[in-house]
């Protein structure tokens, strides 16, 4: 956990990361274990708790964005002058239900690169198998709310 907070600014109770796995030279991937004490399951259908989609999507930003700061890292930069920024989602389709005491893992890849503009496809398995796919973008923004 301190690997993970030490690289992206997300804190609880929006952290939706518990491991990083691996760290490539075209992605990176995390694991997250869904907990009954989490927030949104007084809410998301109390009775029949699904993890929210949009949660599972923040879930793929997070992990996109520990990757892109790994990659700060080993260019000698520092962490603290970037925020990482959602700048696009296209194309979520959920395929499971992710539901409290599911483990999942995340794994993002690294499609292109434009100007400041980092193109990622995502995808959260559960067992194994996809429960969602997603593809997005992330710009590293510089000095802004720091």
């Amino acid at each position: 956990m301190d690997e993970i907070l030490r690289t992206i600014p997300h804190r609880p109770p929006f952290l939706f990361i518990d491991e990083i796995v691996e760290v490539r030279e075209d992605g990176a991937t995390c694991k997250r274990t869904i907990r009954m004490e989490e927030p949104q399951f007084e809410g998301h259908y109390p009775g029949n708790p699904i993890m929210p989609g949009v949660l599972l999507c923040e879930a793929c930003f997070q992990t996109g964005a520990i990757y892109l700061a790994k990659q700060i890292e080993k260019e000698g930069r520092s962490l603290n002058d970037v925020t990482p920024v959602l700048s696009r989602i296209s194309d979520a389709r959920f395929k499971q239900m992710v539901k409290p005491g599911d483990e999942i893992t995340i794994e993002v890849t690294m499609d292109e690169t434009v100007s400041r503009f980092f193109f990622m496809k995502a995808k959260v398995l559960k067992g194994g198998k996809p429960a969602m796919t997603i593809k997005f973008a992330l710009a590293m923004v510089e000095g802004e709310g720091k």
